[in-house]
This record gives structure tokens, C-alpha cells and sequence, in this order.
């Protein structure tokens, strides 16, 4: 193989000697086929049209150095737990979730108001004129007139107890008659009715009332776990926001920085090349870094008009607020040391607070619920019914109550009187009437029953199913975000490493450009290198933050980070208690 690539070297330095002694246009090389690893040269494409041939931006002066929008002079210091503190109180996500909580809270009192008692009266005047054909009928030119007022009450209801339901009526009329065989005119009937129905199989355990009852409950507990998950995620969103703006504002001091050092280092060119000791064409490169820098600057500050934009709108509650005006300055110091927690602990901690996992042990509950009710359905109709009335009456004494034989009343003299008699009558329950039996119902087959019972056992599966998912993802993000932990507390260390060696480098270059054995090509290379050192150590610092939050929201453990609790009455306020440490321990 040696023999043959210097065989093949022999052959393309003589070629090459053949055609440097013939430079005449009808010298033509000796075509020399290329080794078969080698693939010809690549097509190009048609080259397009000219667009803006010759196009060279016209000099113009720099934009305004302020920020568009904000006063620099009026400056929000912002820690980050007042970050958080304020977009608890004003950020619009947390009223919507707000407002799910209290609407569950009504329809958990709607279900309950299914025991309130139906309280329901009615009264009107009646007057019905019957034909009678009859002379015992009493008919007065072959018919027979009654008027009546007629009052009724009531009330009914279910009980909250084993599916029971009761009702209680009171009746009262006047009645009048024209039948002459009539020995009451007017008289008064009064009446008690007390019904109770009681279900002994189907309905017992569980019926319509108290399921609906016990979903609204859970559904209420399902809405405070959505508000803490949305509680969670916005906390998240303003600790990424929060450090996102510190990085790009500090991203914009190290570029201010940069310029400041690349215009002294202008400077110093200039000085040089006056005296001789440098080319011209130095101050060309050093003003040509200064603009590159600049470009940097005016980048970075758009940067931070659009980080602070992102946290407003976290923060404020509409855009009508004065602080749209105001720059933000985030005050909070970098945290440098994560939290320090085992795989394992991790990931117990996850799946214990997870607002998720609540909300699918919920939806478990509500299916165990329904499973319940749908099958107690399955079941015949078996209902213990008892009623019991009592009657009242009386009246005046008519003509026709005294007995033409012995001139004596054919009414008993409790029934003789006016209204007050009657329910006298009543009271003392000398008419009574009793009843108790058992009433059966079974639809034939009972189809929609079974139905509605296969449903939520296959909803339960799903549920399942879901939970299963969750978890998996839940595994998945828990492991992530250790991972990230370790690796944004690795670059820092190597960032934070690799920019005091950039310094030093530009230094020492400076110190050999002073002395006139670099170049300044070098130096404006090492100052490119350090801006970028100290840029990656910026950044390395914000991802680790960021990793932090990242880790709490993973674990579920972001509200007791940072000290927040949950009221779980009235409109749910979100409070952050002071003095306790931030992390997950």
C-alpha cells in the first residue's frame, strides 16, 4: 500500500511540473482519473436572479439608546416571592380557577337543596250544578247545586336517609248544597293525609339524591386540585419569566461591557498607530469589533424589553396598569446550590402531590360513585308505603236531619257546628284511617340499568388506563428534571471556570499587545471568547434556576417552596407565608 501512494504521488507531481512548464493555452494536461473513494464535484444549481444588486445601507445615525415604552427613571425593584405574590393576586388564570372552585361550591349546595322540603298550598271557588233524575237525590227542579271553597297545604320532601321520601297534606272546604236530602248545610270537611314511602332494596344504600350529592362533593374537591394545579403552573411561569429577565439584563450589562472595552482598545490603536508603531488597518478591525458589539447591546435589549413583557403579563392584571410603564429589576440573588434529593424521594414526593394524580384518584371516586348507584339500579322496586289520614266534619243542622217520627236528629251532635268543629273533629281523630303494604316494580329486563353499570365499569378501566399514563409521564418528567439539576450545576461550575480563564487569557494578550509581540486580531479574538465565556456563565447560572423550579413543579412541591397556602373556604386565597425556607428539602 506505501509502494502504490507513493507511485500515486510520483505520477500528480509530474503532471503538475508537465503543465507549470507549458502555460500555453494548447498545453492540455493528461486527464488523471481520480481514486474510486472520491466522488466528482456536487451540480450546482442555477444561480438566481439579481436581488438589490449592489445594495449598501446608507450611513445613518444610531436610534435612541432608551427602552421603547418604559421609564428607566422610574424602576420597580421586584423580588421574586413578590413576583409570585402578585401574579397569586392578579393573575387572570388564577381568577378563572378561582371561579370553577366557587361554582362547584353552588352546585354541591343546588344537590344538597334536593332535602329541602316542597312546601306548596292552592285554594279556589267551585260551583257545579249536577242533573239528577232520581228522588232520593234531593234535586231541586231535576238538579243539584254545590258551591265550595276549597284551601289545601302541604308539604313534601326526600329524606337524606336510606331514600325514604314523606308527604303531609291539610284540606279544608265550605261546602254548600241545594239536594234537600242534605243533612248538613253548610258543612265543613277537613282532612290529614301523612304518606311515607320507604325502599327496602332498590333505592336503600343509594338513590339519585345522594349520588348527585356525593359527585358534587367530589367534583368540588376536583376543582381545588385544578386551582392548585393552575396555582403551580403559574408560579413555574413567573420563576422562569423572573430569572429570564435577570439573565437578559445582566446579558445586557455584559454587552454594555464589552463595547466599553472594545471602544478603550479602539483607543489604544489609535494611539499606536500615530506613533508608527501600528497599521492603519488596526483601527479598521477595532472599530469594525465595536459596531459587532454593538449590534450585541441593541440584540440584548431587546431581549429584555420582551422578558419583562412576559412577566408583566404574569403580574398585572390588565393592561390599563401603570407598571407597563416601569421597568422591572429583579433583586433576588442567584441561587447557586440546588436542592439536594435522592432519585427515589423525588419521585414518592411526585406521585403523593402531584395535583394530577388528585385529580384522577378523584375522578376514580366520582366513577366509584356511579358504579354504585347504576348497580344498586339493577335491582327490583321494592317500597314499604304507609299513610294515614284523618277526617273532620261539620255543618248546620239541615230540615231534613230531624226525623219526622220521634222529632229527634238523625246528626250525631259532635258533626253540629260551625268550622272550628270540624277541626275539633279532626284533632281528636275520630275518623281515622290507616294503611301499610309493600308496592313492587321490575321493569322487564332492565335494560338501560345494566347499560349504564357496563358504562362506568368500562370508565373505571379508562381511568385506570389514565392513571397509568400520568405516572409514566410524571416518571418521566421527575427523572428529567433530577437530571437537569445535576447537569445546570455542572455547566456552571465549568462556565464559571471557563470565563476566568477567558479573562485571564485577555489579559495576558493585552499585556503581549502592549509589549508588541501579538497582534490585534488576538486581542479582539480573546475579547470575542470572553464575551462569550461570560455570556454561557450567565446562562448557566439562569438554567439552573430555572432547573429549580423545573424540579419543584415536577415533584408538586412548588407551593410549599415557596411558602404558599391554599385557604379552602370563601374565594380560595392564595397566601405566602414569610420566613420559611424556599426548596424542597
Amino acid at each position: 500500500m506505501k509502494r502504490v501512494g507513493l507511485f500515486t504521488f510520483i505520477l500528480v507531481l509530474a503532471a503538475s511540473t508537465a503543465t507549470a512548464q507549458d502555460p500555453s493555452p494548447s498545453a492540455t494536461p493528461t486527464p488523471f482519473p481520480l481514486p474510486s473513494p472520491y466522488a466528482p464535484d456536487a451540480v450546482l444549481p442555477v444561480e438566481p436572479p439579481p436581488i438589490a444588486p449592489n445594495f449598501q445601507a446608507p450611513p445613518r445615525p444610531l436610534p435612541s439608546s432608551e427602552r421603547v415604552g418604559v421609564d428607566l427613571a422610574n424602576q420597580v425593584t421586584l423580588t421574586l416571592e413578590e413576583a409570585i405574590e402578585r401574579a397569586l393576586k392578579n393573575n387572570n388564570d388564577i381568577d378563572t380557577s378561582r371561579n370553577d372552585v366557587q361554582i362547584a361550591e353552588f352546585n354541591l349546595r343546588g344537590a344538597r337543596g334536593a332535602f329541602d322540603p316542597l312546601l306548596a298550598a292552592e285554594s279556589y271557588y267551585e260551583s257545579a250544578t249536577t242533573p239528577t233524575a232520581s228522588a232520593i237525590g234531593g234535586a231541586v227542579n231535576g238538579a243539584v247545586t254545590q258551591t265550595r271553597y276549597f284551601g289545601t297545604g302541604g308539604v313534601t320532601g326526600f329524606m337524606p336517609w336510606y331514600g325514604g321520601n314523606y308527604s303531609a297534606r291539610f284540606d279544608s272546604t265550605r261546602q254548600t248544597t241545594s239536594n234537600t236530602n242534605s243533612f248538613l248545610n253548610p258543612q265543613y270537611p277537613t282532612v290529614v293525609n301523612l304518606t311515607y314511602t320507604q325502599p327496602l332494596f332498590r333505592d336503600f344504600k343509594i338513590d339519585n339524591n345522594r349520588r348527585q350529592i356525593a359527585i358534587a362533593r367530589k367534583n368540588l374537591s376536583l376543582s381545588d386540585a385544578q386551582f392548585r394545579q393552575r396555582a403551580i403552573e403559574v408560579i413555574a411561569q413567573v420563576e422562569q419569566a423572573y430569572w429570564n429577565l435577570a439573565f437578559a439584563l445582566r446579558n445586557l450589562q455584559v454587552q454594555i461591557d464589552a463595547v466599553k472595552q472594545a471602544r478603550t482598545q479602539l483607543e489604544s490603536n489609535q494611539r499606536q498607530v500615530a506613533k508608527g508603531i501600528l497599521a492603519p488597518i488596526d483601527v479598521v478591525a477595532a472599530t469594525a469589533q465595536i459596531t459587532t458589539f454593538e449590534q450585541g447591546v441593541y440584540t440584548a435589549q431587546e431581549d429584555v424589553t420582551r422578558a419583562e413583557n412576559t412577566l408583566k403579563t404574569l403580574l398585572l392584571a390588565d393592561r390599563t396598569s401603570a407598571d407597563w410603564s416601569r421597568p422591572i429589576t429583579p433583586v433576588s440573588p442567584i441561587t447557586l446550590e440546588p436542592p439536594r434529593v435522592g432519585l427515589e424521594i423525588a419521585l414518592t414526593e411526585a406521585l403523593k402531590n402531584r395535583p394530577e394524580i388528585t385529580q384522577l384518584e378523584t375522578n376514580a371516586e366520582i366513577n366509584k360513585i356511579n358504579e354504585s348507584y347504576f348497580r344498586d339500579q339493577t335491582k327490583p322496586q321494592i317500597d314499604l308505603v304507609g299513610s294515614y289520614t284523618s277526617q273532620g266534619l261539620a255543618g248546620t243542622e239541615t230540615a231534613a236531619a230531624i226525623n219526622p217520627a220521634t222529632g229527634l236528629s238523625r246528626v250525631p251532635g259532635n258533626l253540629v257546628g260551625g268550622y272550628f268543629n270540624s277541626l275539633g273533629n279532626l284533632i281528636t281523630q275520630d275518623y281515622p284511617t290507616y294503611r301499610i303494604g309493600i308496592a313492587i316494580s321490575l321493569p322487564w329486563g332492565n335494560t338501560t340499568a345494566k347499560a349504564n353499570l357496563g358504562r362506568t365499569l368500562v370508565e373505571g378501566t379508562r381511568i385506570g388506563n389514565q392513571r397509568a399514563q400520568a405516572e409514566q409521564v410524571i416518571e418521566a418528567e421527575v427523572r428529567n428534571a433530577v437530571q437537569a439539576l445535576r447537569s445546570a450545576e455542572a455547566r456552571l461550575a465549568s462556565a464559571s471556570a471557563s470565563r476566568a480563564s477567558a479573562e485571564q487569557l485577555l489579559s495576558s494578550e493585552q499585556r503581549q499587545f502592549a509589549a508588541g509581540t501579538t497582534t490585534t486580531y488576538l486581542v479582539l479574538q480573546r475579547q470575542n471568547e470572553l464575551l462569550a465565556a461570560r455570556r454561557r456563565e450567565l446562562q448557566a447560572q439562569t438554567d439552573l434556576n430555572r432547573a429549580i423550579s423545573e424540579f419543584q413543579r415536577s415533584t408538586g412541591t412548588t407551593l410549599t417552596a415557596n411558602n404558599v397556602t391554599v385557604s379552602t373556604t370563601g374565594n380560595r386565597d392564595l397566601r405566602i407565608t414569610k420566613g420559611v425556607s424556599r426548596f424542597f428539602k
